[in-house]
Parts: structure tokens; sequence; C-alpha cells
């Protein structure tokens, strides 16, 4: 290297050794600055500490004159329990005074009763007697009319088909009248045809008989054709006749039918009625339909813009989790101290009660003391037996109470959950499963109330 690159180089090193100067002081000063902030939150952790200790001390105390602000209560409550017995006896007496009023009442309304349906009963039957005559004259009478207009019904029938056979036969004379006018004319038009047809045949026959000698036997050949033509006509018109016969059966068979059409047709036109009922309102529905692919429309937009709201309330319920995760653990942590600290107690209660059983036991059987003495001594420990397990009892509840709410708690976390469509198979939360507090106390040795453990 020359002089000049070494100057260079001795200046950019001395440049390196003075920055690096500097990040090592301030490097030195963000320490120094951390091992203060450290210093001041260990101190300021065991001032909470102490704050949390003075808060247990506070709740202990406030939990002794908690329970004997329950002693007063129960006192006063066993003064107003005796009150109400007193009452509930004087209650009873007097129900017991009126019930007896009231049965001797109601003998005496059932003497009444009873007579009088005795005597409703004589009413009854002399009703029963005259109801019977009554129907009886009242059948006569109806048998009595009943012929009376059964004779009249049979004179009007008579008179009725005298009248109408009249009317027949004046309608058959009628139409027979008309059926040989009808003939004679008939027979009138033919014998004028025939007539006309024989003086044509004659002029005909004189006019081209030279003409038509020879075929002569042609014309009696067809002669003889026309006549079995006539035959065959007079054939197929009593042929005809029959059919006649059997058309007219059938136009009386045809009526029954042509009813039902009719009545067809009726229901053809109400259906026509409905139909044009069903064409306004289908206009009617298309009209709406028109409306509600606009309201469609609307609501699609609508939809969209939900969605994205949605889209920001899972982030949001994202956080809320997570949160709520954080909460539920912190609460788990403060219940499951809570709940340590009362079994401590609990158990802290029952050897000291088990001790006092024993020193009991053993007082008892050393003093040989008068029955007097024994029983009082008795009511008191049972007094002081009933106040510690009444303890025992209120911190059962409360152990209760702090599982329910613990439990409450996890039910609401887990319908919250399940609205907002996450699974709650594998969250790892279990309910706290805690005994009823309000179980009967078991009967120790010698009397004493013992508590289950």
């Amino acid at each position: 290297m020359s002089k000049e690159q070494v100057l260079e180089h001795m200046v950019r090193l001395r440049e390196e050794l003075d920055r690096e100067r500097q990040e090592r002081n301030s490097f030195q000063l963000e320490c120094n600055r951390i091992q203060s902030y450290w210093e001041i939150t260990r101190q300021e952790l065991e001032e909470k500490k102490a704050e949390l200790r003075n808060r247990d001390r506070e709740m202990e105390e406030a939990e002794e004159r908690h329970q004997l602000e329950i002693k007063v209560y129960k006192q006063k409550v066993k003064h107003l329990l005796h009150e109400q017995q007193e009452n509930l006896t004087e209650l009873k007496a007097e129900g017991v005074l009126s019930l007896r009023r009231a049965q001797k009442d109601h003998w005496d309304q059932e003497q009444e009763l009873w007579k009088e349906k005795c005597s409703l009963n004589v009413k009854l039957k002399d009703q029963e007697v005259a109801n019977e005559a009554a129907i009886t004259n009242l059948s006569l009478k109806h048998e009595e009319a009943m012929a009376r207009l059964r004779s009249d019904f049979e004179l009007q029938t008579k008179e009725m088909e005298a009248k109408y056979t009249k009317k027949m036969q004046a309608l058959q004379d009628e139409m027979d009248l008309r059926r040989k006018t009808e003939i004679h004319e008939l027979e009138e038009r033919k014998n004028t045809q025939i007539s006309e047809l024989m003086e044509n045949h004659e002029g005909a026959f004189c006019a081209i008989k030279n003409y038509y000698n020879d075929i002569t036997a042609k014309n009696l050949t067809l002669i003889t054709l026309l006549k079995e033509q006539v035959e065959d006509l007079k054939k197929r018109e009593a042929v005809l006749e029959k059919e006649k016969a059997d058309v007219l059966l059938q136009n009386k068979g045809l009526t029954e039918p042509l009813q039902e059409a009719q009545e067809q047709v009726a229901e053809l036109q109400k259906k026509l009625v409905h139909y044009y009922r069903d064409k306004e309102a289908l206009m009617n529905s298309k009209a709406h339909l028109k409306i509600t692919q606009k309201e469609l429309k609307d609501l699609q937009w609508e939809h969209e813009v939900l969605e994205q709201r949605f889209s920001k309330v899972q982030e949001e319920r994202d956080e809320l989790y997570q949160k709520f995760t954080k909460a539920i653990n912190e609460v788990q942590q403060k219940t499951g101290f809570k709940n340590l600290l009362l079994e401590r107690k609990l158990k802290g209660l029952l050897n000291l009660l088990e001790q006092k059983e024993v020193e009991l036991s053993e007082v008892i059987t050393a003093s040989n003391l008068d029955p007097s003495a024994l029983s009082l001594v008795s009511h008191k420990l049972e007094d002081v037996l009933n106040s510690k397990n009444a303890t025992i009892h209120e911190l059962q509840l409360q152990l209760a109470r702090v599982c329910k709410a613990h439990n409450d708690m996890l039910q609401t976390f887990e319908a919250k959950l399940t609205a907002f469509g996450i699974p709650v198979d594998n969250l790892g939360f279990q309910p706290l499963s805690f005994p009823f507090p309000g179980q009967e106390l078991g009967k120790g040795p010698a009397g004493l109330v013992s508590v289950p453990t």
C-alpha cells in the first residue's frame, strides 16, 4: 500500500472506532435504563403483593364480621319461628272450631235438601202421570188428523188421475186426427202423382210405341226390376220404422246424459269465471313479481354490504375470542386460588372440630357430671357445633356459588362460540363439580354432629 492509502485506511479506522464508541455508550445507557425500569417494576410488584395480603386479611375480617351478623340473624329467625308456631297453634284451634261449625251447618243444609228432594220427587211423579195422559190424548188427536189427511189426499189423487186421463184421451184423439189427415193428404198426393205419371206414360207410350217396339222386352224387365225395387223400398221403410222406434228409445235414454252435459256446461261456466279471476290474479302476481325482483336486487346489494360487514365482524370476533380466552384463563386462576383457600379453611375447621370432639369426650368421661349439668353442657356444645356447621355450610355455599358462576360463564362462552360458528370441543375448559351444600349432616358418636368430609 502507498502512504496515501495507509492514511485513508487509518482515517476510516478512526471513524469506525468513534462510531463503535458512540454505539457502546448508547447501549450502556439503554442497559442502565432497563435495569432501573426492572428495579422499579420489582418494587411495584412487592408493593402489590403487600396490598394483596392486606386485602386477604381484610376479607377474612369481613368474613368473621359476616358470620357474627349471621348468628344474630339466626337468633332473630328462631324468635320469629317461635312466634309463627304459636300463631299456627292458635289458627289451628280456630280452624277446628270453624270446621265443626261448618259441619253442623252442612248437616242442617243436607237435612233441608233431603226434605226438598222428597217433595220434588212427589211432584215429579205427579207431573209424569199428567204428561203420560197428555201424550195419550195427543197421540189420539194425531191419529185422527192423519186419517183425515190421508182421506183428503186420496180424493185429490183420484181427481188428478181422472183429470189427466181426460187430457191424455183428448191428446190421443187430436194426434190420431192429425195423423189421419196427414195420411189422407199423402194418399191424395200419391194418387195425383200416379195419375199424372200414367197420363204421361200413356202419351209417351203412344208417341214412342212405334219407335220402341224392339225394346219392349227390356222395358218389361225394367218394370220387373222396378217392382222389385218398390218391394225393397217397402222393406226398407219397415226397417226405418223399426230404427225410428229404436231412435226414440235412444232419445229417451239420452235425456239423462243431456242433463249431465248441461250440468257440466254450468260447471264449465263457473270454471270460466274462475279462469278470468285466476287470469287477473296472474297479472297481479306478475306485477308483484317485478316488484319482488327489484326488492331482490336491493337485497342482493345489501347482502354484499352485509358480507363485507360480516368479514369485519369476524375479525373483531377473533380478537374478542383471544381476549375472552385470556380472561377465562385469568378467571380460572382466580377461582382456583379461591377454591384452594376455601378448601384449606374447611380442612382446618374439620381438624379443629375433630380435636374439640376428642377433648369433649375426654372431659365428659373424666368429669362424672350430673345429668342436668351434662345436658346443659351438651346443649351449649350443640349450639357451638351448630354455629360451626353453619360456618362450614356457608363456606360450602360460597364454594358452590363460585363453581356455579364458573360453569355459567363457561356455558355462556360456549353459547357465544357456537353462535359465532367456532367449535367448542377441544378448548380445554371443563365445568367444576362440587357436592350441593344443602346435604344433611350426619350424626357422630355420643350424639354429636359431625361434618361430612
